[in-house]
Formats: C-alpha cells, structure tokens, sequence
C-alpha cells in the first residue's frame, strides 16, 4: 500500500511520500536507543512540563490538524477538533498524575519482615524504545494514548502509523519535537507494513503496542512472541448495546444512532449489534430507524455533516459484502444498504434486522454506518446474544433496573460494561478487551504500567 494522502471524500490523491529506507531507518533506531539513555532519568517535572507544552501547541492549532485528519481519513470535521481537543486533555491528565500513579509502592510492614528484609519497594522503571503500530480510523487520539503514558514513565516512542494517514504522523512527530522533546524521543518512521517484522526483531525494540486488525495483531505478538517481547494489543470489537424494559427508550435510541455512526461507524468500539427486550423491540426499532435515516451524509469538511465517506474503496466494498451476505440470507434492510452515485467512498446509515447466526455480519465487525437488531425474550437470552461474539472489547446496556445491573456486570464478555450511556474512553480508565479484540491494556495507571519494569527492590536486615 502506498505511503499516501487519498482524501475519501472524492478519491483524489493529494501527497504521496517515499518510504524510509534501511539506512534512515537504522539512523532512528540508534537515535532512539541513544536518547533514552538520558530521556529515562528526566525528572518527572521536567516530563510533565513537555508535555503540557505539547498539549497547549495541540491546542493552537486544533482546527488545522483536524482539517488534516478529515481530508485523510473522512470524519466529519467537527468529530476531528473534539478528538484534537481529546488528546490534549489526556496528555494534561498523564502529565499531572504519572509521577503518583508510578510512585514506589511499599508492601506492609509484616510482609516486609515476613521475607527477611530491613526495607522493601516495588519501583516501576521504564523498559526502553517501544513501537506502536497505530490505524488510521483515529489518528491522532489512538497514538497519544499511547504516546502520553509512554513518555511520562521514560520510555521513547517509535511511530508506525497507518499508510493512509502520512501527514498525520508527521505532525505528530512534528508536535513533540516543538514542543521542546529532543529528536529521539518521539519518532515517525515512514514506513510499510514489510518493514515491521525486522524493526520488531531488532533488540533495542523493547516493547510493541497495536491497534488495528485481528490479523494485524497476530502478526505482531507472533513475532514478539518469538522474541520474548511485551506487547498491548487491541483489535476489533463487535459491541452489543442492550435496551432492557425499564430503559428511556427515545434516549436509548437517540444514542444508538451516535453510538453506532461515531467517526462514520468505523470506531472499534462503536455498538454494532443492537439487542432489543421483545417487550420493547417495536418501540425501539422505529425510532432508532428514524433517526438513523436523519442523518445528514455529505462532504466530511461541512459542520452540518453528520457522516462522511469511509476511509478507503476497499472499506466500503468490504462492509457491502457484509450487507449483501446479510439480505441473501433473509435479513430485512430497515434503511439504507444502497451505495449512493457520486465521487467519494460513502455508504448511507444502514440497519438490518432478521440476523440470524449464519450470517457473516452476525461474526464479523462492520466498520462502517451499519447496524444489526435483534429480539431478545428476556435478560438470559440477550447476554447470550451479546456474548455471541468473538469479540469482547466493550458493551453498552439500557437498564434502570439494579439487579439486572448486576448480571450483566458479571455475565457479559467484555473489557467495559456502560450503563445508560454510550461507551467512550477517558484517561482515568483502562480501556482494552478480551477474546480476539486482544489484551492488555491502554489508558489509566494499568495503561502506564504496561510498559514499566515493576522492579521488586529488596534490603536485607
């Protein structure tokens, strides 16, 4: 794939880059080693200082990158300030809270005598250069939640990010550096995805995190399996959002609408797979199809835009896939599931009901404005239903109900369980999945940890 901008909203290519070769790519990878040599002992002060310049430079400029963000990629313009807006925020929150959230922690007094020592501490120490293999489908929020904790413990940051998104990940670099970061801390390598493999087997790689595809992800804790690497991987997700009886259900399914279409639908975390109590089915379905068919889909760079284009040809072909396999086998399109005339790569606000489970969307993740209804007869059979899934990375459910708030906290399979709203991530808390949306996790102090050397330090009497 080549290193390019292709703005989706007209298939036009706008800036094309040459990949990096073997010798710039070495010349980083010993900048990267070398630097965090020193960078490692920074106190936390001066961490925090730099990143609160960069996230005030973030700030200046938010409208800019956002306009670069939906020329690459094609979220609604508005959708692209608020994720800049975003970013600035999580590098505040880690630039104030690393320095606690890595302090020592001193294990109890009896424990401490129990094992022979005078004096004992857990320190969480940085482990060194660590590759993010980043997607484009939210380019800038998806690299600093890694990038903020990263460089707050100590570690230095190499960036292969999506071959979509170059003018992205050059800003990104660009950001860092003016932000008064020496080159080494924070790199972009202009790279394919043929180049991974070695820059993960090269020994002062200490770490990968991904965020991408389930295949993507195999690939890379493949190799650093076989290299006995640490690494964060976080996949795809085929979120369920249940409406119980005693859920608001024109909330309910006013934000259905926003949970399913955030950022055109192509959000990992984005519900996808609408679980409806049959006692409330009816009502739900009509004003969720309502609102779905409201939707204003156009020109990405308008304010009034609510869905833009998805971000490649190939993107779209894949969700129509989806759809067609869907109606072949007896689903109901509700609204939407016809690709539209015109330039641009876009596909209306689409919902089917009538899944059953041989039907590939029933398995697979629809990155797009595409959404699927299901009828469940009681509490059992919706988790049944929402766990139905390879996936597990987050889920949403509509209750006011307090002992179904206990089930389906215990009983669903997933990394986040969101309750009368929809589900978003925050600094303050862990964000990651399990089953095949992968492992590990990002955000919090449980994200800055990932890549920490938790050292036992042991005194004797």
């Amino acid at each position: 794939m080549p290193i390019a901008t292709v703005n989706p909203a007209n298939g036009e290519t706008l800036k094309t880059y040459e990949a990096m070769g073997p010798e710039e790519i070495e010349r980083r990878l010993q900048l990267a080693e070398a630097t965090f040599r020193t960078y490692r002992t920074t106190p936390f002060a001066e961490r925090a200082r730099l990143l609160h310049r960069a996230a005030g430079l973030l700030d200046e400029i938010q409208s800019d990158v956002a306009r670069v963000m939906t020329t690459e990629m094609g979220k609604p313009v508005k959708q692209a300030r608020a994720e800049a807006a975003k970013c600035a925020k999580a590098m505040r929150w880690y630039a104030e809270h690393a320095e606690s959230l890595l302090a020592d922690e001193v294990p109890a007094d009896d424990d401490v005598k129990d094992s022979g020592a005078s004096r004992a501490r857990v320190r969480y120490r940085p482990l060194g250069p660590v590759l993010a293999v980043m997607p484009w489908n939210f380019p800038l929020w998806q690299v600093i939640r890694f990038a903020a904790p990263a460089l707050m413990a100590g570690n230095v940051g190499l960036l292969k990010h999506a071959s979509n998104v170059p003018q992205t990940a050059l800003f990104l670099e660009d950001l860092f550096h003016q932000a008064g970061y020496s080159e080494g801390t924070f790199q972009t390598l202009l790279i394919g995805s043929g180049e991974i493999e070695e820059i993960l087997r090269d020994e002062r790689v200490k770490a990968a995190t991904l965020t991408g595809s389930e295949p993507a992800g195999r690939a890379v804790a493949s190799v650093c399996g076989d290299m006995v690497k640490k690494t964060v991987l976080e996949l795809g997700g085929s979120d369920p959002y249940v409406v119980m009886p005693s859920a608001d259900i024109d909330r309910a399914a006013q934000i259905a609408v926003t949970a399913r279409v955030q950022n055109n639908g192509q959000s990992c975390i984005a519900a996808k797979r609408f679980i409806v109590h049959t006692d409330v089915y009816d009502a739900f379905a009509e004003r969720f199809v309502e609102g779905m068919k409201a939707l204003k889909v156009g020109d990405p760079l308008e304010e009034a835009t609510d869905v833009g284009p998805l971000s490649s040809e190939q993107g779209r072909a894949d969700l129509e896939e989806l759809v067609d396999d869907a109606r072949r086998g007896g689903a109901s399109v509700l609204c939407g599931g016809e690709r539209p005339d015109g330039d641009g790569w876009y596909y209306p606000p689409t919902v089917l009901a009538g899944i059953t489970r041989e039907m590939r969307i029933h398995r697979e993740e629809a990155f797009g404005p595409v959404a699927t209804l299901y009828r469940a007869g009681d509490l059992d059979e919706a988790v049944l239903i929402a766990n139905d899934s390879p996936f597990g990375l987050s889920s949403n459910v509509w209750t006011r109900d307090e002992a179904e708030v206990d089930r389906f906290v215990r009983d669903l399979e997933a990394g986040g369980v969101f309750f009368n709203g929809m589900t978003a991530s925050h600094p303050a808390f862990p964000f990651g999945g399990v089953k095949r949306s992968g492992y590990g996790r990002e955000l919090s102090g449980h994200g800055i940890r990932e890549f920490c050397n938790i050292t036992t330090v042991w005194h004797g009497a």
